[in-house]
């Protein structure tokens, strides 16, 4: 029996791209007959204190010799030296969703250092698992060879309806767009409520799904801007909610809208993407490879390109259409989950086995 260790920061049900990525392959490992060890750490990697760092070389350390570890990116950076000593005995691979030196509101310092210090936790693994191309290009330009580098995009869970969305929503009171994110300074909810405000002329509502609590005083800035631009009547945030619920916003929707600053693949908008939605995003690391010409793209933090592009989701029916059906065209071309599951285990063998 195949076996792994995955490592990885917090708490493993925690509701977000990454952590749902870390949960989907570990299901998908096991169902096909992995035997699969979770070893949760502190939650305050990457930037863990002298406490959390020794409790996790604990965790490290007792695992077997040559059993293979796969560390979450979010942990890379704290664990390096440990990752350096324990490499001759573990077959370790390095799991990156995008560096966390590139996270948004970093100083120049904090920066530098988890850069640093994820390089070195590269260099100590046998290899580098990637969600995106553009990830790989990312860890390639730090030095890592492109033989050491697997690409394994996150899957999703059903094909691209038929039909426009928004419909239903549309024959309502306003065409309703979807922010699905957690309230942190890297998704640019503020640029989407500045560029929103824009609008007050036009009918719309929007409906944002993710957690206040990873980033309190982002969620704290972003209810004080809301309020400050008059649109508490106009913006929802539902906070974390059900599959249930969130498949009802998305079937609601007239559009997908997270302008996001950085993102290592874009899982929420490849969901966008299978539920039939145009998205309007910021050209940000993966985004214009995920979404392609299903949506309508802006440069990062551009209130006033965000602003026009919100307005041609909103007016232009034509458009709307165009950009649904190439979202459900590009749909059916993702990978499934259980397709992102064979590819992540054949990326373990080869790179455990040596890196090649």
């Amino acid at each position: 029996m195949r076996a792994l260790d995955l490592v990885l920061p917090g708490d493993p049900a925690t509701l977000t791209g990454g952590y749902l990525y870390d949960r989907r392959i570990v299901d998908g490992l096991r169902r096909a007959g992995w035997a699969v060890r979770v070893l949760p750490l502190a939650a305050d990697f990457p930037s863990a204190s002298p406490a959390s760092i020794a409790a996790a070389d604990g965790v490290l350390a007792a695992i077997p010799a040559g059993r293979t570890v796969v560390v979450d990116g979010l942990a890379l950076a704290g664990l390096a030296a440990t990752l350096e000593r324990l490499s001759p005995r573990l077959r370790i691979v390095a799991l990156v969703h995008h560096p966390v030196c590139d996270e948004t509101g970093l100083d120049d310092p904090t920066a530098a250092r988890l850069g640093r210090d994820e390089r070195r936790a590269w260099r100590a693994a046998r290899g580098v698992i990637v969600t995106s191309r553009w990830t790989a290009r990312r860890v390639a330009a730090d030095g890592i060879p492109a033989e050491r580098i697997r690409v394994v995009e996150p899957g999703t869970d059903r094909p691209a309806p038929d039909g426009a969305n928004g419909d239903r929503a549309r024959a309502g009171d306003a065409p309703r767009l979807l922010c699905v994110a957690t309230l942190t300074e890297r998704k640019g909810h503020a640029v989407l409520l500045d560029a929103l405000a824009r609008h007050a002329d036009r009918p719309w509502r929007l409906d944002c799904v993710g957690s206040a609590a990873r980033d309190p005083a982002t969620a704290a800035r972003i209810h004080a801007q809301i309020e400050r631009l008059g649109l508490g009547a106009r913006v929802v945030l539902h906070g974390e909610v059900s599959r249930a619920r969130l498949e009802a916003l998305y079937r609601d929707a007239r559009a997908f809208v997270l302008p996001s600053y950085l993102e290592g693949y874009g899982m929420a908008h490849a969901d966008a993407l299978a539920h039939g939605l145009p998205i309007v995003a910021a050209e940000a690391g993966a985004l214009p490879e995920t979404v392609g010409d299903a949506g309508v793209l802006v440069p990062p933090g551009d209130v006033d390109a965000l602003a026009r592009a919100l307005a041609r989701v909103l007016d232009d029916d034509a458009l709307h259409r165009a950009l649904s059906a190439r979202a459900r065209e590009r749909a059916r071309a993702l990978p499934t989950w259980d397709d992102a599951c064979a590819r992540f285990a054949a990326a373990v063998d080869a790179l455990a086995e040596g890196g090649g």
